[in-house]
């Protein structure tokens, strides 16, 4: 009887272990079916990408070279792998990059390796192309190596997605990457979201992940995005899926910039994803908005020429006639107001075409050690005559050594700022201005006692042509600001909250 029991025990155990190394290896299959599925998606977004991606070890050979890659250098992928990555590259950076290379594993000092940079492609054929190449370094199982992204500049294509043959060493390369790289479902979740989109958008993943895309946009096409994708999808009717677009990005804090947004689709596992790569456009449009201003000044300066030959002499001439005729009516009862009026605004024509022509040249510092403290007390003294100064206690003091500068062109722009002070201050009241050295730079600081300036109008306080006074050219702050930066120098303005302007003048020492 006792044995009949341990029997019947015994083939208990053994199902029970039998079930357990059953369920066991069930986990395994749905773990390793679920990494599959993973690493599918993956490399199906990186083989649909129209720009190279390039995997190269720490001795330069090539590990893993995409679609896009071949089709960039006319390379099929089985006669690159193993080889040194130089040969896509043209003299004299073929023969430099091994020890280019070596010197960063040596030194760790780099050149392009976490940055972005264009640089020269050899094809297969020898024929040469632009490129724009972002290399990042990453860690797969403890062995160093390097990922570049490609994107043609001839074609002006854009990063489309960086994922490839298994999750780990893809995952790495759209953490490299250095355009953000975003992936959302069909229904406008974000699924994935890389570094440099984080840095793009001050998000991190975690913070996005499985949000609405219409997070990053600012409105109104935070509000239209769902019913555009809704209708993309019922419809097929598309207005950025498949090409490329100039939009605007909403960062966390609320501020806006312009960015490059390129949008592919896909179907992973039955289901419909989009992938959108991101390029910062910010820098693009700076310096656009930077040649603007230059091709504005550039025409001002013609102007202001213009108006200085054509009506500056003759207005010289009335001027004189004008001072003749009141000169001459001496009698009794001589009105000689208007006159003198008229003159008085000849004047204010005149000064505001010194003004214009001042603004508009290109400034062109004649360069000279200058101590700072006797050229503001000197400007000061100069300016101890105007009537609007009258009033005004001014006080100077610190200690800085001197500048590389061009002391008529500083006095200048101390002039208009003491000038606008007394202006703010209606004629009385107190400017002390400090000098002293701060790090690389001499800080020559102008303090009011005024009104201060509202908070509305100080971002256009330095735009020429902006002026608050009844009379005014709206050009003493903008040339300021264009003469110290002639300097390398940089202007700060500062309204604190208990009353008062602060404009710091920054000027480099040892220029």
């Amino acid at each position: 009887m006792l044995t009949v029991v341990l029997l019947v025990a015994s083939g208990a155990t053994i199902a029970w272990l039998v079930h357990r190394l059953r369920a066991a290896q069930a986990a395994q299959q749905a773990a390793a079916a679920a990494a599959l599925a993973r690493a599918e998606r993956l490399d199906a977004v990186l083989n649909m990408t129209v720009d190279g991606v390039i995997v190269i070890d720490a001795r330069g050979r090539i590990e893993a070279f995409n679609r896009g890659a071949q089709e960039l250098f006319g390379y099929p992928e089985e006669e690159v792998l193993g080889r040194n990555v130089s040969i896509l590259m043209p003299s004299p950076y073929h023969e430099q990059h091994d020890s280019y290379l070596q010197r960063y594993l040596t030194t760790g000092e780099a050149r392009i390796i976490g940055t972005g940079r264009e640089v020269t492609g050899r094809r297969r054929d020898g024929s040469l192309f632009p490129v724009h190449l972002s290399v990042g370094e990453m860690r797969i199982a403890g062995e160093r190596a390097f990922t570049g992204m490609l994107r043609d500049l001839t074609k002006r294509s854009h990063l489309e997605g960086a994922l490839g043959a298994s999750e780990a060493r893809w995952r790495a390369v759209v953490d490299s990457a250095v355009d953000g790289i975003i992936v959302i479902d069909a229904q406008g979740r974000i699924e994935a979201f890389n570094r440099a989109a984080e840095g793009l958008f001050g998000y991190t993943a975690d913070e996005v992940q499985g949000r609405n895309v219409a997070m990053l946009m600012p409105s109104p096409h935070r509000e239209e995005h769902d019913s555009y994708l809704s209708r993309y999808v019922a419809t097929g009717s598309a207005r950025i899926i498949g090409i490329g677009r100039e939009v605007e990005g909403r960062r966390k804090d609320g501020t806006t910039f312009p960015l490059h947004l390129s949008v592919g689709e896909m179907t992973l596992q039955g289901e419909r994803k989009f992938t959108g790569i991101l390029h910062d456009l910010s820098a693009r449009v700076a310096m656009e908005e930077q040649l603007r201003e230059q091709a504005a000044l550039v025409k001002l300066g013609e102007m202001a020429a213009v108006i200085a030959h054509e009506v500056k002499n003759p207005l010289a001439g009335i001027r004189g006639a004008l001072q003749v005729c009141a000169a001459r009516m001496t009698g009794e009862g001589a009105d000689t107001h208007i006159l003198t009026e008229i003159v008085a605004r000849i004047d204010s024509l005149d000064h505001m075409m010194k003004d214009m022509l001042l603004f508009a040249r290109p400034p062109k510092p004649k360069r000279a050690p200058t101590d700072l403290i006797p050229l503001v007390k000197t400007t000061v003294s100069l300016l101890s005559e105007d009537p609007e100064l009258q009033g005004v206690d001014v006080e100077v003091d610190g200690a800085a050594p001197p500048v590389s500068a061009d002391a008529e062109m500083l006095k200048v722009v101390f002039q208009n700022l003491l000038i606008n002070s007394a202006h703010a201050m209606k004629g009385k009241g107190r400017i002390r201005v400090a000098i002293d050295a701060a790090d690389a730079d001499c800080q020559v600081a102008f303090m009011d006692t005024g009104p201060g300036i509202p908070a509305e109008i100080r971002d256009k306080i330095f735009a020429p042509f902006f002026t608050t006074k009844s009379r005014g050219t709206g050009l003493g702050l903008p040339t300021v600001k264009r003469l110290i930066e002639a300097h390398d120098g940089q202007v700060v303005l500062d309204c604190p909250p208990d009353g008062g302007t602060t404009v710091v003048i920054r000027l480099p020492l040892g220029a």
